[in-house]
């Protein structure tokens, strides 16, 4: 009897940790939905943080890096197009267009990424450093699929992404010159001889 109750504090012991570090993590957010800008303190990025499976990484994210990467992966899930174009950063060159483009970005990409790819297993490899902006492939195990997309800090919107892919041709194709596996290039753009 006592190990059972034992068990049940050990477990509640590690949810609550997990609470913890995601609200520590959600103090660097964007301020998206999940983001403490979104007025629930942190309490909605701590949610998704729960709901999803964890992400495993490869390379060296920022802070940032890592978190806009982690939102756009739980867009995908959830297969959320509002949410998904939300991330997308906006260019100065037309706006109009630029809108245009991250709507059918995020809707190509939920299409061919979205839902139960984005559910499973998913690893994510950072390339080069990212203090400013980062080459990010996503290895979609469950299906055999990648992506590589680039973040970016975007003045006072914090980190986003850049979503120009409204060709559906364009936005399934995957990247020619990364690794079949994570860390292939151990995280530079520029393989090492």
């Amino acid at each position: 009897m006592h190990a059972h109750r034992g068990g049940k504090a050990v477990a509640a012991v590690g949810a609550a940790l997990a609470a913890v570090i995601a609200l520590a993590l959600a103090g660097c957010a964007p301020g998206d939905a999940f983001g403490a800008g979104g007025g629930d303190g942190g309490a909605g990025y701590a949610q998704a943080y729960a709901d999803h499976e964890p992400l495993a990484v490869v390379g060296y994210p920022s802070a940032g890096s890592l978190r806009i990467t982690q939102e756009l992966l739980w867009h995908l899930a959830d297969e959320n197009t509002d949410g998904l174009q939300a991330l997308a950063a906006d260019d100065d060159a037309d706006a109009d267009d630029a809108d245009a483009d991250a709507a059918k970005t995020a809707a190509n990409w939920i299409r061919t990424f979205g839902g139960k790819a984005a559910r499973g297993k998913v690893t994510a490899d950072f390339y080069d450093e990212g203090s400013e902006r980062q080459v990010v492939v996503v290895y979609f195990h469950d299906t055999a699929r990648t992506k590589e997309f680039e973040v970016r800090l975007a003045g006072a919107d914090g980190w986003r992404v850049t979503m120009r892919e409204p060709d559906p041709k364009e936005a399934a194709a995957p990247p020619a010159w990364a690794p079949k596996h994570p860390g292939g290039h151990q995280s530079r753009t520029i393989p090492v001889a």
